[in-house]
């Protein structure tokens, strides 16, 4: 007999009764009846009900046996009686009766119960990573996360895309968000950056020749933690395709999207072809980008009725190159004031200066602005939006920036609030034509709005006819349930469309040249039309495992201030380490260091 185990904790079945076999776990859970005592037994694959019976030798020890702990247990397979069956369990209708016991591993007492609904304070489940994923949630989501990464690669390899892997030392670009540096030992006072994505590598391999490549690819971004971005470190799909438009690649990653989430999830989803937003409708309709398709509520731009409107404050808005977006909301006009009321308090902490709204109710048009409105103009809002008895308007005037983002978060909190959010279904598009330019108020420069390697539509005839923050670009996101999976583009392969459009964004050639180099010699030596995107691992996985935060998927991660609490990361290095990459720490003066916590490096 095997030393360990015969069978797993999720093999025993009714057919192996009167069977001896060995199994091998942690004792997940204890029940001591005096006369019986009974340890639910777990592994990788399930939990087993083991009993051990008080005429055995190893009875006393136990009962002192701690949470956790490995043991090793040999017996005969029992039915269960009918009334003890547990229908949850796969192995629940029979137990193992113990004969011979051997204690693995004695477990200290736990810093964490992982038995029952609490969880656990965030930084102690942290610390104790390798603990908290014994949990049954967290083991499947790491299970499924594996299961989602073969499936991506099998789908990828089906469609004659290849695998390579590119450098994870590189040098640092301009992706948006900061680098990790890393100093180098042979070159005093310079350093390599971690890549935040693979772009210039993957282009590089299309202009090598390889025509379709992919890659689970680990991505190092310098960022702030949300619920959906880990900071540190994070993996996307990432690919690229050559002599392809933007509907190839479409139409690639719609078979790969749809394929994934169909086989993993039984909710609802949309069918490919998935529905495309231009980028200016999407903030106009939603206000965001990434538009959570699943609440069936729409903007409306009412700027130019109100541009003529005797209400003054709108068309003071209006006139000084503002917009008046409108929320229109059906069957709410029976909520009491107080929901109102909140609403608008809540629109003020978000950076409103107020939240007007009208409401059709008893054949009568109310409200705060309701007394200011024309009959006329009452009666083309109402067209406009599509209202009529029972519904609710809400407004926000202020400058299209802002009014975009304030009404997509209201639109947002609405949804929720009333509970508008479609159930178990995953609502997919893309959004499309992206501004190539846009206008940065600190810098007061044109700078890039979304990726700098992009092809601009209309190629360097756009570049030398239009206004730059008229220019779209050949860019796309595709979103989910409100959660950007992946941004990619068209690329721009012409040498001399990229020395201007970086012109345009403030960038001399001999800038572009230093920082650029490989891609831009790459392009004079014969570059195919190519492009791709990256959709994220990570978020995939999240939305498939409905978890509302990313880190409840990735096997250690970060906690928001980018610490691994486990291994103590970043930590202190010694003074001959600093020594031999030529670095001096300085610190600022004051800086203040939680208890606890180590201070980071700063370079010198």
């Amino acid at each position: 007999m095997h030393p360990y185990r015969t069978h797993t904790c999720g093999d025993l079945r009714p057919e192996q009764k009167d069977q001896t076999v060995r199994l091998s776990g942690w004792v997940f859970r204890k029940r001591d009846h005096g006369q019986l005592i009974f340890i639910d037994l777990r592994d990788h694959y399930g939990v087993t009900q083991v009993v051990f019976h008080p005429d055995r030798p190893f009875f006393d020890e136990v009962q002192k046996i701690r949470l956790e702990s490995v043991i090793t247990v040999t017996g005969q397979v029992a039915a269960r009686s009918l009334e003890t069956v547990n229908p949850d369990l796969p192995t629940g209708a029979v137990e193992l009766v113990v004969d011979a016991y051997e204690v693995i591993s004695l477990a200290d007492p736990l810093p964490l119960h992982l038995a029952g609904e609490d969880e656990g304070p965030e930084d102690i489940r942290l610390k104790y990573r390798f603990l908290d994923l014994r949990r049954e949630r967290l083991h499947r989501n790491l299970i499924l996360r594996s299961d989602i990464i073969a499936s991506l690669r099998r789908r990828m390899l089906e469609q004659n895309f290849r695998e390579f892997q590119t450098p994870i030392l590189t040098s640092s670009s301009p992706e948006g968000a900061r680098d990790y540096l890393v100093p180098s030992r042979v070159h005093p006072g310079k350093f390599y950056a971690l890549p935040q994505a693979p772009q210039q590598f993957k282009q590089l391999l299309m202009i090598a020749g390889f025509d379709r490549y992919f890659q689970i690819a680990p991505c190092f971004r310098d960022e702030d933690a949300r619920a959906d971005r880990s900071p540190g470190e994070f993996y996307q799909l990432d690919i690229e395709m050559s002599y392809v438009t933007q509907d190839d690649i479409f139409n690639v990653v719609e078979q790969v999207i749809y394929g994934v989430f169909k086989e993993f999830s039984n909710w609802k989803l949309d069918p490919a072809p998935f529905v495309r937003i231009p980028y200016r409708e999407a903030m106009e309709k939603y206000g965001s980008d990434k538009p959570d398709l699943r609440i069936p509520i729409e903007m409306r731009d009412v700027s130019a009725l109100f541009k003529e409107s005797k209400f003054n404050a709108f068309r003071s808005v209006v006139e000084k190159g503002g917009v008046v977006r409108a929320i229109p909301v059906k069957a709410i006009s029976d909520k009491p004031r107080s929901f109102f009321d909140k609403l608008v308090e809540y629109a003020q902490s978000i950076g409103s200066k107020g939240l007007a709204y009208l409401v059709w109710s008893e054949g009568a048009v109310k409200g705060p602005i309701a007394k200011f409105m024309a009959p006329d103009e009452l009666a083309r809002l109402a067209t406009m939006c599509g209202v009529g008895e029972g519904d609710v308007i809400f407004f926000v005037a202020d400058a299209a920036k802002s009014a975009n983002r304030i009404g997509g978060d209201l639109r947002s909190k609405l949804g929720r609030d009333l509970d508008l959010i479609a159930k178990e279904v995953y609502r997919f598009c893309w959004i499309v034509d992206f501004p190539m330019f846009e206008f940065d108020e600190e810098s007061q420069a044109i700078i890039f709005s979304h990726n700098p390697f992009s092809m601009p539509q209309g190629g360097m005839q756009a570049l030398l006819e239009k206004d730059p923050l008229d220019i779209l670009a050949y860019q796309y996101d595709i979103v989910c349930n409100g959660c950007e999976l992946s941004s990619g583009a068209i690329r721009n392969h012409s040498p001399e469309i990229m020395y201007k459009a970086f012109e345009m964004a403030g960038y001399g050639q001999d800038e572009v040249d230093r920082r650029f180099g490989a891609m831009i010699n790459a392009f004079k030596l014969g570059a195919p039309p190519h492009g791709g995107l990256a959709p994220g691992v990570d978020r995939m996985v999240m939305l498939l495992a409905n978890e509302t935060n990313i880190r409840e998927v990735i096997a250690f991660p970060m906690n928001q201030k980018a610490q691994d609490l486990m291994m103590n990361a970043p930590a202190t290095v010694t003074e001959k380490q600093l020594r031999e990459l030529h670095i001096a720490i300085k610190l600022p003066p004051a800086r203040a260091v939680e208890p606890g916590t180590t201070p980071a490096p700063a370079g010198g």
